[in-house]
């Protein structure tokens, strides 16, 4: 302050104040002219560290994808926040599938939410803001970036990390167990995507195992072999392989192939990826698509023998493949896709081949560790006939038109897909039993079934008793699997 009556004059300020901007002026040019420019950005910096006002308040970004693979903290935020909404919030996202009990409920973009934990208050908010453009780091390209921001005081930092993330992602599991509806992914091959993606809808199949056409001792082979499989964490870890399973599903079209493929997902309740090799171009797209799928997951490559020509790492005659060849989806690529390093990115993996020709399929696919158990899936027996007549025609006991069914089946070929066709044009028993003999005599008189056929029909009931007790856990480590050929299901 200045004494009373000394008071400056305005033009002395100015003078003042001009005469600080001049000397403000000259040490910023000579500081630029002295000082290398890193070192002033770092001068800078910390000036502005100390001197800006501190907030007591820390925030934690949760975003959509973390690194190659989707951030299960992100889904779990967005399960759990669903019901934290409170009656101040404007916008909400409502939908609704036809299996699911209760609407489901998002936030909007920009919208909040306002949580307590243990005395903590927590402020959540969805944001959606525009992705960088050409980001190389990003597997899936997309026109936004979504994210939730999560604010709370500093102080309690230790114990929203340690105790109140733990909270929700257990909270939001138990959410997501109960209101469980199976889904079916597919490929999306837009352009818009930049590549390939996974979409996906309910699963809304039907088959289970009590209604398929399969042999009883083949039948229980499979749910005993998957309930082994759910059990085996612990194992799978100790001996150090992947917590996954192959299948291959082998035998002619109709004979319920994919409905067995959906009834393992019905009793494991598994979500199902149908992966068409045709729309993949690269290896890397393959891996990208692999680490896209989620745990406790059914991976589909349905007819394998034809889906897609693999090229190994050499052509024909020997010569290296150019440029444009090495871009291409390869063998070696599906095999490291299927048991290599990258098919331990993830748990309870099971992978399905289907396939008309197995004797067409590279070996190096049917290997131990790849494709672990083969199941062929045959013609219609006399079980298959009275499981589909049960289903179909509601007979759950003997029906006088079985026994000339079953002498037609013991010499003609049919496939379940076809037994269920004919059996569905009537509902009466006896007019749907009729029209299915006569499609056997009619088939019997074409003579379209070779001796081959047949035998194979009958070798592949015998292969399923036998299965029964190879299947059983060994005391030891010595390979007391049987010699022969077993046509119906081989355990590897």
């Amino acid at each position: 302050m200045f004494p009373p009556g000394n008071m400056p004059s305005p033009s002395s300020l100015f003078s003042a104040y001009a005469s600080m901007a001049a000397s403000m002026m000259l040490v910023r040019s000579m500081a630029n002219e002295l000082i290398p420019h890193p070192i002033r950005g770092y001068v800078l910096s910390t000036l502005r560290f100390y001197f800006k006002a501190h907030s007591p308040k820390l925030t934690l970004v949760i975003e959509e994808m973390s690194g190659m693979s989707r951030n299960q903290v992100y889904d779990a935020a967005e399960i759990y926040l669903c019901t934290k909404i409170s009656p101040n919030t404007e916008r909400l996202k409502i939908g609704k599938s036809p299996k699911e009990k209760n609407l489901t409920i998002r936030l909007e973009k920009g919208e909040k939410v306002v949580d307590c934990y243990e005395g903590v208050e927590l402020r959540w908010k969805y944001v959606c803001a525009e992705s960088e453009k050409n980001n190389p780091n990003d597997p899936f390209p997309r026109s936004e970036k979504r994210f939730f921001e999560l604010t709370f005081q500093k102080i309690h930092k230790e114990k929203i990390l340690n105790s109140y993330v733990p909270f929700f992602l257990d909270k939001a599991k138990a959410i997501k167990d109960e209101q469980r509806v199976l889904k079916m992914y597919t490929l999306n091959t837009s352009q818009s995507y930049n590549g390939v993606r996974w979409e996906s809808i309910n699963l809304e199949h039907p088959a289970t195992f009590e209604t398929l056409a399969l042999e009883p001792e083949l039948r229980n082979a499979v749910i005993e072999d998957l309930n082994r499989f759910l059990k085996r964490k612990e194992f799978y870890k100790r001996v150090g392989r992947a917590w996954k399973r192959g299948y291959l599903l082998y035998g002619p079209p109709g004979t319920g192939k994919s409905s067995l493929v959906a009834a393992m997902a019905n009793h494991l309740k598994f979500d199902v990826y149908d992966l068409q090799l045709a729309n993949i171009l690269r290896d890397s797209d393959l891996r990208k698509l692999l680490l896209a799928t989620g745990n406790r997951s059914i991976l589909v490559i349905e007819d394998i023998d034809c889906s897609v020509e693999l090229p190994d790492r050499r052509v024909g005659d020997g010569r290296k493949q150019n440029d444009a060849q090495l871009a291409q989806l390869t063998l070696s690529g599906l095999l490291n896709f299927i048991d290599g390093l990258w098919s331990s990115c993830g748990d309870e993996r099971i992978i399905v081949f289907t396939t008309n020709h197995k004797d067409r399929l590279d070996p190096a696919l049917l290997r131990p560790g790849r494709m672990d158990m083969h199941i062929h899936m045959s013609y219609c027996t006399s079980h298959g006939l009275k499981q589909l007549a049960s289903t179909y025609l509601g007979i759950h006991g003997h029906h006088h038109l079985f026994g000339e069914i079953e002498d037609l089946l013991e010499s003609v070929n049919v496939t379940p897909a076809q037994v269920a066709e004919e059996l569905m044009k009537s509902e009466h028993a006896d007019i749907a039993l009729q029209e299915l003999i006569k499609l056997l005599k009619r088939k019997s008189m074409e003579g379209d079934d070779s001796e081959q056929d047949v035998a194979e029909k009958n070798a592949g009931i015998r292969g399923a008793k036998r299965q029964k007790l190879e299947n059983k856990p060994r005391k030891s480590g010595r390979n007391t699997r049987g010699k022969g050929n077993r046509r119906r299901i081989k355990s590897l």
